[in-house]
């Protein structure tokens, strides 16, 4: 009598796993944005990992070396432009968007000015627009 095979399983893949072995790290002041935007990259395969004000940014990116940070401006302790220099500085080759709802021209003419990071308005754009950007940023879309 011969056995009976049973196909393997396949193992299904996640929804979406174009962020797979990327670690952002999201620096974020606002509780509601900062479940939005780790629950949505997460999703999305991305390793997140989190702040809430720029000094622990800065000192969470200096530990966990994510490939790409998600920073606002205007953060308590430190702000999201002293926290970025502050980073670069200590040879950190994390890239960064900083997400500000600030139409400040100053603080986005020194955003421009530096060259070394990108910036996008909050209330410009959707969720999906700010995950396109980041993948465009890895190099992964």
């Amino acid at each position: 009598m011969a056995e009976e095979i049973i196909p393997p399983v396949k193992q299904s893949a996640p929804a979406s796993n174009a962020g797979a072995g990327k670690k952002i790290l999201i620096v974020e002041d606002d509780k509601d944005i900062l479940f939005i935007f780790k629950t949505k990259f997460t999703g999305e395969g991305f390793s997140v990992v989190i702040a809430q004000d720029g000094e622990e940014g800065a000192n969470v990116a200096e530990k966990e070396k994510p490939d790409l940070i998600l920073a606002d401006i205007l953060l308590p302790k430190m702000d999201g432009l002293a926290m970025a220099e502050k980073i670069k500085k200590s040879n950190n080759t994390a890239k960064i968007i900083f997400l500000t709802n600030m139409k400040d021209t100053e603080y986005i003419n020194n955003i421009k000015k530096s060259g070394e990071f990108d910036y996008l308005i909050k209330s410009d754009l959707r969720i999906e627009d700010i995950v396109d950007k980041v993948k465009i940023k890895l190099g992964l879309k």
